[in-house]
């Protein structure tokens, strides 16, 4: 496959490479915020304060719908007074029990791992929220149980719907008094949504559209993502995973600063060694740093610079911490689609993933 950045500016040329409609599916960000959060009010996640706090919030989901989770946590933040833990496999911890909120989230509703979870936490007297697609096996164990299920109306692959997952989480932590709640506080990240998304569309060219930018300077390197806070780290490890899926690109991430301590020894070895006399452009190492406004890390970047490694910033926007997470998470979104696109990739397919799990069910 060949890197083509004027595939990047060519209309015809894109809308023909993005047969599964992943732009589009991006671009419905902002109408996932005010859906999602609609179903989970009229669901009745108010319904979750009614028992008062639990002791422990488990967030229980795979792939975007664990990144739901750390969404949760991060926007909670360290000043919670529960611990939020976010479970990627079909175990719960030993230590749940009746006190303690079971979050289970899976678009599908179909999630072997997360179904798990879900039974588990109702067979241990744990309270339940599921949010998942509406007649699903997550939906009958929601119902059995009567515990409260939230829908997901998004279309699009799972990885696409991720604020239809992240949302109603969000406003279960609002009603049992977490984090700031509201439909004031949904429509303004719907709104930096949307303003994220006129930046990067399609129709915008390369030198102004700040999505497309960065899939240029990611193509033909070895990204390593890091990001500079736990809000940021968030939306680091969704590059690396939208990297993964959309693009079908390696991407390793982390968390400043404990990146420091391993990953940094990267700069020093082959990938980050750059042949001045070869013919043609070899695949090196680039960091990309998520940060916000007040944090630069300027003696990584020296580091950086004296190796001839270069360096990528994103720096968060917004005025609450869910639209600066959210605006990066659109803008990385779009990078990863349009990465895709330049070697003429269809961002959608997994097919690699989808032959794994027909193995496995046979």
């Amino acid at each position: 496959m060949t890197w083509e950045p004027e595939r990047l500016d060519d209309q015809s040329l894109l809308a023909e490479a993005d047969q599964g409609a992943m732009l589009p599916a991006i671009a419905a960000a902002a109408a996932q915020v005010r859906t999602a959060h609609r179903d989970a009010s009229e669901a009745g996640v108010a319904r979750l304060a009614r028992d008062g706090r639990p002791r422990a919030i488990v967030v229980a989901g795979m792939g975007a719908a664990a990144l739901a989770g750390d969404i949760l946590a991060v926007i909670c933040g360290y000043g919670a007074p529960l611990p939020i833990v976010t479970v990627r496999s079909g175990r719960l911890p030993g230590w749940v029990g009746a006190a303690d909120l079971v979050m289970a989230v899976s678009s599908s509703g179909q999630t072997t791992e997360t179904l798990a979870v879900a039974a588990e936490a109702v067979r241990r007297g744990a309270s339940l929220m599921a949010v998942g697609a509406q007649g699903s096996p997550l939906q009958a164990v929601a119902t059995q149980s009567s515990a409260l299920f939230v829908p997901v109306t998004a279309q699009g692959p799972p990885r696409a719907r991720l604020w239809s997952l992240a949302v109603p989480l969000l406003a279960g932590a609002g009603a049992l008094g977490l984090t700031q709640d509201g439909t004031d506080l949904f429509e303004g990240v719907a709104r930096a949504l949307e303003d994220m998304a006129h930046r990067c569309r399609p129709s915008s060219e390369s030198f102004v559209n700040p999505g497309k930018a960065l899939a240029m300077e990611l193509a033909e390197s070895v990204p390593m993502v890091w990001g500079a806070s736990p809000l940021t780290a968030v939306a680091a490890h969704r590059l690396a995973l939208q990297l993964h899926e959309n693009a079908k690109y390696p991407a390793i991430w982390g968390e400043l600063p404990e990146a420091l301590h391993n990953q940094l020894a990267v700069l020093d070895g082959p990938l980050a060694e750059r042949d001045i006399f070869a013919d043609t452009a070899e695949r090196t190492l680039r960091l990309v740093v998520l940060r916000e406004a007040d944090d630069r890390p300027q003696a990584l970047f020296k580091v950086a610079e004296d190796r001839g490694v270069p360096v990528s910033e994103l720096i968060a926007e917004g005025v609450n911490p869910l639209e600066r997470l959210a605006t990066l998470i659109e803008l990385v979104d779009y990078a990863s689609a349009y990465l895709a696109l330049g070697y003429g990739i269809d961002p959608t397919p997994v097919t690699s993933i989808t032959e794994l799990k027909a193995r496995i069910s046979q």
